[in-house]
């Protein structure tokens, strides 16, 4: 196997392997990586405690080997080479920070949304989707003012109350009692937490298995290593949306669909709907379920992001999927994995870093937890989620046979404790981030001049850009182009 070596700045003089990109790349079905990955190092980038540099760069690093492989597999080809920019990766991974919408910052967290003291330690919440914003109120027994315009700012008076509900239970009270009202909150652990997910000697980052195949469908040699290739986005909320925001860039045509009463924040759909198209289907209505299964049978990718379990419950389980369309490649994303305490419970990022112990470990100093510089489980499991889409596809070309592919952010989590490098104290402060103006653009959008983060992903002659900007939520028809 090639190794994959960089200057690390700071270390006069060294080098050293990267056996993060190897191992990301054996994770999600890769063979021996003939071809070396350059990384041109940007000094303060994504500066932790952990290794979080690494992290991202490894899965932008897989996911660029990913595509210029299946475009040399379609054209017969030798591969591209692949250069990955560290600036380029650590603006991308803030790619919802860096967002403007017509001159306008969007906000990130809500005022009930982060970590609150406990009895015995600390809990995390996540109430920025006012449903989640509901259910914690209710949890904790506190009158819903209602979340009409300004809602968030009258929030901001609800803090006290709900600061003092959840200093009289201890952590695990608290989390037990939201998730019960359907709402979202985890106890912050007091040190790292392994994953059960995790086994020993194995890369914990993606779980792989064959689907029943039907006859080969080659995809003809293409500019773009996607192009032709149709994919169902069943996801919410960075990760998955950034998975197939990458497919999308790559040439596949991408049709997000969502159920119409769980309305997506417009700020997080301009964010990750680059290239895609957004449409609305209610999967228990009999009409809108006649529509999607029209889409499915001409479908080659189906990503989801929802809990465990709750797609099956409609029929659409990976094994129904491959069934009605043999050779379909189903990419399935969630928070906790399928083991543990929290398994088939809903999660975000902010929440996985909390229970798994990385608040803790990024905490600047005193008792109160920490978070990592980005939503780095999120971004960093879309690009693996969309790398290994791709290697189904290259392995598709010969095979015909369709793939099932798992990974949580939990065991993205577990993979930044422990499978990396140990943890290291941060660099020195005088080492400034650098500069993210030449990773960003301004795109026209039916939203306004949109500036947003360029994408990551790159080898030799991939595209600079998406083809389109982000259309409004639910706006376009349940169709393929």
């Amino acid at each position: 196997m090639t190794t994959h070596r960089r200057k690390r700045p700071g270390r006069a003089g060294g080098t050293t392997t990267d056996p993060a990109t190897a191992a990301a790349w054996t994770a999600i079905g890769g063979g021996p990586l003939t071809e070396p990955v350059t990384y041109e190092p940007a000094p303060g980038a994504l500066a932790a405690r952990l290794p979080v540099l690494e992290l991202a760069r490894a899965c932008v690093g897989v996911c660029s080997v990913a595509a210029a492989e299946l475009l040399a597999r379609r054209s017969g080809t030798p591969a591209p080479a692949v250069r990955i920019h560290e600036a380029a990766v650590a603006t991308a991974f803030v790619s919802e920070r860096q967002l403007r919408i017509d001159g306008r910052t969007p906000t990130s967290f809500a005022p009930l949304s982060g970590f609150w003291p406990a009895r015995d330690g600390w809990v995390r919440t996540h109430a920025n989707y006012p449903h989640h914003r509901a259910r914690l109120l209710t949890a904790l027994g506190i009158p819903d003012p209602g979340t009409g315009a300004g809602a968030r700012t009258g929030d901001q008076a609800l803090t006290g109350a709900v600061a003092a509900e959840l200093a009289s239970r201890t952590a695990l009270e608290a989390q037990e009692a939201v998730y019960a009202a359907g709402g979202l909150a985890v106890a912050v652990a007091p040190g790292p937490v392994p994953s059960p997910a995790r086994t020993p000697g194995v890369p914990p980052l993606a779980g792989i298995e064959a689907l029943p195949g039907g006859d080969p469908r080659p995809l003809p040699p293409a500019a773009l290593p996607a192009d032709g290739v149709r994919v169902l986005d069943l996801t919410r909320v960075i990760a998955g949306p950034v998975a197939t925001r990458t497919l999308a860039l790559l040439g596949a045509d991408v049709l997000r669909v969502d159920p119409p009463r769980l309305p997506e924040d417009p700020d997080a759909h301009a964010d990750t709907g680059l290239g895609k198209r957004s449409a609305l289907l209610d999967l228990t209505d009999p009409c809108d379920r006649y529509v999607f299964d029209g889409l499915l049978d001409s479908a080659d990718v189906v990503v989801t992001g929802y809990r465990p379990g709750a797609l099956d419950a409609l029929g659409l389980g990976p094994a129904e999927l491959a069934a009605r369309r043999p050779g379909l490649i189903v990419a399935r994303l969630d928070a906790w994995g399928d083991r543990g305490p929290l398994a088939g419970r809903r999660g975000f990022d902010s929440l996985v870093q909390a229970a798994t112990g990385i608040a803790v470990v990024e905490a600047a100093g005193g008792d109160r937890p920490g978070v990592l510089p980005a939503q780095a489980l999120d971004h960093g499991t879309g690009y693996l989620l969309a790398a290994a889409v791709l290697r189904a596809l290259t392995d598709r070309q010969s095979t015909g046979a369709g793939r099932l592919i798992q990974l949580s952010l939990a065991a993205t989590a577990d993979w930044l404790l422990t499978g990396i490098r140990p943890p290291l104290d941060p660099p020195p402060a005088t080492v400034p981030p650098p500069d993210p103006a030449p990773w960003l653009t301004v795109t026209p959008s039916p939203y306004g001049p949109l500036r947003h983060a360029l994408p990551p992903v790159h080898y030799a002659g991939a595209p600079r850009t998406w083809s389109h900007p982000p259309g409004h939520w639910g706006a376009a028809p349940a169709t393929w182009h």
